[in-house]
């Protein structure tokens, strides 16, 4: 089995952290850019950081994951490496990631361990997970917003207390933006969960649980004020994907 790994990178006009993220994977085998037809200098980036680039049509897409797949079968390798255009890999991270694979018959998906930014700081909420590392040909993801691809075989977790493996999200949005994209994506969620049905009672306590998980189980009381407007975020989402799911089921009834 090639021991070789592809880090494999989906964009649209990602020119914001490319750079500092291609800086961070300089010692894996291969870079694939998948790029949705980008208009700002993300190609010229990442051609001229000896990045493979192939091109993905964005039509009327506002999310990656229609071209996910077709990035992943794009690589050269065996083993793949899901990275965003905003994530920086810390050495620890690629190195151990060529030591599980350098084992005889490691064949196990990782899930990773990532930190995010909030207004300005690192949150220091329990990490998100993110299943990111497996072999290319023992999967497949879907083309729907917020999906996990499809692993034929075994999925580890990377250690949550090994925070020296934690990729780190740069992105940090406004509130309006963070609004702005809540909206957009409330819209794919509509659509990929309109056979959902909630009544009364789930739709009264879901962003109440959200707010709880983020604040509470999510540790975000530790960050005070942030940590607070990150639950209040996390409910809001609930209450508009709620909200516009109960007005498909009435249009679809007309």
């Amino acid at each position: 089995m090639d021991k070789k790994i592809s880090v494999v990178m989906n964009t649209y006009n990602a020119e914001k952290h490319l750079q500092q993220v291609l800086d961070s994977l300089k010692r894996f085998d291969e870079i694939v850019v998948c790029d949705m037809e980008s208009t700002d200098s993300t190609v010229e980036i990442a051609q001229n950081n000896g990045c493979k680039v192939v091109t993905f049509p964005k039509g009327n897409n506002n999310i990656c994951e229609p071209a996910r797949d077709f990035a992943i079968h794009s690589a050269a390798n065996d083993w793949v490496f899901v990275v965003d255009a905003d994530e920086i890999v810390p050495d620890a991270l690629r190195d151990y990631l060529y030591e599980r694979i350098g084992n005889p018959g490691f064949s196990s998906a990782l899930t990773v361990p990532r930190i995010n930014k909030f207004l300005g700081k690192p949150a220091t909420a329990s990490p998100d997970y993110q299943l990111r590392f497996f072999l290319k040909d023992k999967t497949t993801w879907p083309p729907t917003i917020h999906s996990r691809p499809s692993v034929n075989g075994k999925i580890e977790n990377i250690p949550a207390n090994r925070k020296d493996l934690y990729m780190v999200h740069l992105d940090d949005l406004s509130i309006k933006s963070r609004v702005d994209k809540m909206n957009v994506y409330s819209e794919y969620e509509v659509v990929k969960r309109a056979h959902k049905k909630y009544g009364v009672v789930k739709m009264l306590f879901r962003p109440g649980w959200f707010f709880i998980r983020s604040l509470i189980f999510g540790k975000g009381f530790l960050d005070g004020k942030r940590g607070l407007v990150r639950a209040y975020i996390a409910s809001l989402y609930q209450i508009i994907y709620l909200s516009k799911l109960y007005e498909n089921s009435i249009k679809n009834e007309q």
